[in-house]
């Protein structure tokens, strides 16, 4: 059985790509930890020293600790599929 915990995924409420990446992992049903870098300052401290001092949303943590940043759905669909939460 798999006890590997959920994702967290760090982004903003006006990135395209964040909604997109919700979309997704809603219509898979994937529950996620939702964290806005705009409103959570140490979310934000950990996207910018992720990312080499950028803010890149979405920033997607898995619970192996593996990161995806602004992936493509497809990329974050194959991820899932690894990881086997679809």
């Amino acid at each position: 059985m798999n006890h590997q915990p959920g994702i967290t995924v760090y982004g903003t409420d006006w990135c395209g790509d964040c909604r997109r990446t919700k979309r997704l992992l809603d219509e898979h049903q994937i529950p996620y930890n939702w964290i806005d870098i705009d409103k959570d300052r140490e979310g934000e401290k950990f996207v910018k020293t992720t990312n080499r001092g950028n803010r890149s949303v979405p920033t997607i943590v898995f619970g192996d600790g593996s990161i995806l940043v602004e992936p493509t759905n497809t990329r974050l669909s194959e991820k899932l599929f690894e990881t086997r939460l679809i």
